[in-house]
């Protein structure tokens, strides 16, 4: 049995229990139960909150878990990162009154900064030899300028709406975050061969992220045309049909280029496009 520690709340706790979901692992999200075991795969799954996770691991209380970027670095525990997982993105900032003139990092010198994360600050500010007061707070940090308990703020940003509802500004992007599955590094080869299964699910479902299954109708005489079109694609599936001189092209499009591609694709002739969405890709 793998155990896997997981946020108890929030946005990280909603994008984990959806990728479990889609790999196809059924668990409770009952928040009245720490420790809940998947009904069809050896996993168990330990709620926690997102800073004790990456002791949990390293320790050997849980196998692994799912953890943002920031909580991971900031705790400096002994645990391996096993993969990045692309969600829960938000980065971590430092901010200043929106009033203030910014001239570069040294405005900070002197100054109070208040933020949740003093570790990783710490060695950001030494690392440009800047000399300040961190002042920890856990909780609305952004706050904390307007009622006059610090000079500024470093702390997480995702959309920045947050810093603009407090009258502050971004000025410095100390890391980029996201979630993280990280692993005890003395797991036994069991648990190891569960967790590659894990992995394989989750290979599946990030690698169909974002991604088109397209068919469509194209005349025979423009398949190669519509081939050298297609971005990626190695072989894409060409049937002749029923009618001469038509033939089904069948292929994977990126969400991003899809709509320049059909364009380009309908300039060539083709016909019937139909357009599904791909709920896993086994590479």
């Amino acid at each position: 049995m793998l155990r896997i520690a997981v946020q108890s709340k929030g946005r990280l706790f909603e994008d984990t229990m959806a990728l479990l979901s889609e790999a196809g692992i059924k668990v409770s999200s009952s928040k009245r139960t720490l420790l809940v075991q998947s009904s069809n795969f050896p996993v168990e799954v330990l709620y926690l909150r997102d800073d004790d996770i990456p002791q949990s691991v390293a320790t050997g209380v849980a196998d692994v878990g799912i953890v943002g970027h920031n909580e991971f670095a900031e705790r400096a525990e002994d645990a391996e990162i096993v993969r990045p997982l692309g969600f829960s993105k938000c980065r971590l900032s430092l901010a200043i009154p929106k009033a203030e003139d910014y001239p570069g990092l040294s405005w900070f010198a002197g100054k109070k900064i208040a933020t949740s994360y003093p570790g990783i600050l710490k060695n950001y500010l030494q690392q440009h030899g800047v000399e300040a007061d961190i002042h920890v707070i856990t909780g609305s940090v952004e706050i904390a300028p307007g009622i006059g308990l610090a000079d500024a703020i470093f702390d997480i940003v995702s959309s920045g709406s947050t810093l603009v509802s407090n009258n502050l500004k971004e000025v410095e992007v100390v890391m980029q975050s996201e979630a993280l599955l990280i692993g005890h590094k003395g797991m036994s080869d069991e648990k190891r061969a569960i967790l590659d299964e894990l992995l394989f699910r989750i290979e599946a479902v990030k690698s169909a992220e974002d991604k088109k299954y397209v068919l469509m109708n194209v005349p025979t005489d423009k398949v190669a045309d519509i081939v050298a079109v297609l971005p990626g694609a190695k072989s894409p599936t060409v049937m002749p049909l029923a009618q001469e001189g038509w033939s089904s092209v069948h292929t994977v499009l990126d969400e991003k280029c899809f709509w320049h591609i059909i364009t380009r694709l309908k300039e060539l002739g083709a016909q019937g496009i139909l357009v599904l969405p791909v709920e896993k890709m086994i590479l």
